[in-house]
């Protein structure tokens, strides 16, 4: 197992010297999904004004526990005019506190008589008041560089009347299938030939790391054929994913061809599932093409997308939020042992008041795709390791971006 490289060594070569993308202007609508390349400032206080959290009455608050003329009618949207001391003004949510009043009582609280309302004795100065800047300040930094605009972020955006922001150009991404055993779906099947299940897997995963499918094609079972193919898709992509062909049997022309072709920086792991991997660059032109050869099994390919390719999409959007996977510490429900290699098992989790559990799904082979479905999270089994039930087990969690 002395060739055979860890997780760790992997990731530090597949990711060394990778840089973030260059940078595009989009409008907000156009944006969700992708990557804030430039951290934004407030220029606003949000809110904007001290406004009411309630539907009641602004007062002050020291003429709480009597009985108020309700002297103006304060709408979401409608400017109110000075409270005149022993007054009440009736306030929606949202409307602007007038000036003289320095709390809010809910309607509910409250007894209308006649013109006016009887308010309650115990009310806190500042009861149900939403401070102007309580949520933003203008000048503070609204977003960071590197978060994704997601729904929250784009409402952020939205609220201090911004349009368009600046954002990663999306990684360019080839998806290549090798094999002349894959059939794709809608074909029909010949002797010895199964469908590729793991093309629409992979870019399915990719489009959630935030790549752009530049091209999605397939590999022929010849050494000049998969060289022409890799040339071919790395004119297009900052990145060529191929699945398959990467092994050491006589028809795995993958790893021969991006050695020819250009520097293959890691070859084979020390994990399972998913020891043959490689790792490489394809020259084009001025720039460097990355390249990650994916094992042909399903769920080799499905490990090693959330292991590697992920923090590759992330590394090239400068989004910290894609570099790890979220770590969790769980307690096993299942028993397993390894040998040399790490394993990295497909758990579903359950979230109880005594802690997280993680139940392993009972087929754990790595062409049993159905074991992926309802998993979330990897379990971490070290090499070399027993583990019992009950046992703490770290698990990533494959969550979104």
């Amino acid at each position: 197992m002395a060739d055979l490289q860890s997780v760790e060594k992997a990731l530090e070569a597949l990711l060394d010297g990778v840089e973030p993308l260059s940078t595009e202007r989009l409008p907000c609508e156009q944006a969700a999904g992708r990557i804030l390349a430039e951290a934004v400032s407030a220029c606003l206080d949000v809110p904007p004004f001290d406004n009411s959290a309630m539907d009641g009455y602004a007062l002050h608050h020291d003429d709480a526990g009597r009985w108020l003329e309700v002297s103006q009618r304060i709408a979401a949207g409608a400017a109110g005019k000075p409270l005149a001391r022993g007054t009440c003004a009736r306030i929606f949510t949202g409307g602007a506190i007038p000036e003289g009043a320095n709390c809010v009582v809910m309607q509910e609280r409250c007894d209308v008589e006649g013109p006016g309302v009887t308010l309650p004795r115990e009310i806190p100065l500042g009861d149900n008041i939403r401070r102007r800047g309580r949520d933003v300040s203008a000048g503070d930094e609204l977003l960071p560089a590197g978060v994704p605009l997601e729904a929250a972020a784009l409402g952020h955006l939205a609220g201090q009347g911004i349009t368009e922001v600046t954002v990663r150009r999306q990684p360019r991404v080839a998806l290549l299938s090798t094999g002349d055993e894959i059939a794709d779906p809608g074909q029909s099947l010949g002797p010895g030939q199964i469908y590729n299940s793991n093309r629409p897997m992979l870019k399915r995963l990719l489009e959630r790391f935030g790549a752009d499918m530049v091209r999605v094609a397939s590999i022929p079972d010849d050494a000049e054929g998969t060289r022409q193919a890799l040339t071919v898709a790395a004119r297009d992509a900052d990145v060529v994913v191929t699945t398959g062909g990467v092994s050491v049997g006589e028809e795995d022309h993958v790893k021969a061809a991006v050695e020819a072709l250009g520097q293959l920086d890691l070859w084979r792991l020390a994990i399972r599932p998913g020891k043959p991997l490689a790792l490489g660059r394809l020259p084009e032109k001025a720039r460097e093409v990355r390249f990650v050869g994916l094992p042909g099994n399903p769920v080799s390919s499905f490990v090693g997308a959330w292991l590697f390719l992920r923090p590759l999409m992330g590394a090239l959007l400068g989004a910290p939020s894609l570099a790890t996977l979220p770590r969790l510490v769980a307690r096993a429900d299942f028993t397993t042992t390894t040998g040399p290699r790490q394993h990295y098992m497909r758990v579903a989790l359950t979230f109880t008041p005594e802690g997280i559990i993680a139940r392993a799904f009972r087929d754990q082979n790595s062409g049993v795709l159905s074991s992926c479905i309802s998993a979330d999270a990897l379990a971490i089994v070290p090499p070399q390791s027993r583990i019992e039930m009950g046992d703490s087990i770290d698990c990533l969690w494959l969550s979104g971006v």
